[in-house]
């Protein structure tokens, strides 16, 4: 009997390049949700922008989580991206 998980995973088809791009794209969530955590893009009590910024802080956060994992991050991108190849591998 064949394994099924083998047979319907695209990661063994998929090149190193895309592999390490997807690793980037999880660790850059990652990072925007604890930049979210820590506060960051909350709107300030004295001068805040009102709504327009509490709807556009996301953006932001997600922009400055993906610019941090681009730039190394704090090295989960690799650490997916080595779990992945591993797993297209069939280790």
């Amino acid at each position: 009997m064949t394994d099924p998980i083998s047979q319907t995973s695209s990661l063994a088809t998929r090149p190193d390049s895309e592999l390490r791009a997807v690793a980037e794209k999880l660790e850059a969530h990652f990072l925007a949700e604890m930049l979210k955590d820590a506060g960051l893009g909350k709107t300030s009590e004295a001068f805040g922008g009102g709504a327009g910024e509490d709807q556009f802080s996301s953006f932001l956060r997600e922009a400055q989580a993906a610019e941090m994992a681009k730039s190394g991050g704090i090295g989960l991108a690799e650490l997916f991206f080595e779990t992945l190849k591993d797993q297209s591998n069939g280790k």
